[in-house]
């Protein structure tokens, strides 16, 4: 059997130009996933950063919680003190 050369070189280049626009087809479906990857990360950061500012503000609450427990707990202990001593200054007399 024998192959005319033109013709060959036409079924090449079928096959070249139908798997170049296969290739570029998936090159624009990465593209796609790409770009939708990036936006779900941007997301994902905006929620981070939220997250970040939910948490920091929850522990300047805690924070501000302990100290006014600490000055409550030395108000009560300065209270005991004084009652300790109208006590023992009642008893004396």
């Amino acid at each position: 059997m024998k192959y005319n050369p033109l013709k060959v070189i036409a079924v090449a280049a079928v096959i070249v130009v139908g798997s170049g626009c296969a290739s570029n087809s998936r090159v624009d479906e990465l593209q796609i996933q790409s770009v939708a990857a990036e936006k779900s990360i941007s997301e994902a950061n905006e929620a981070a950063a939220s997250a970040r500012a939910a948490s920091d503000r929850a522990q300047a609450t805690a924070d501000q919680a302990l100290a006014t427990c600490n000055a409550a707990n030395m108000t009560a202990e300065e209270a005991n003190e004084k009652i300790d001593r109208a006590f023992k200054s009642s008893m004396e007399k």
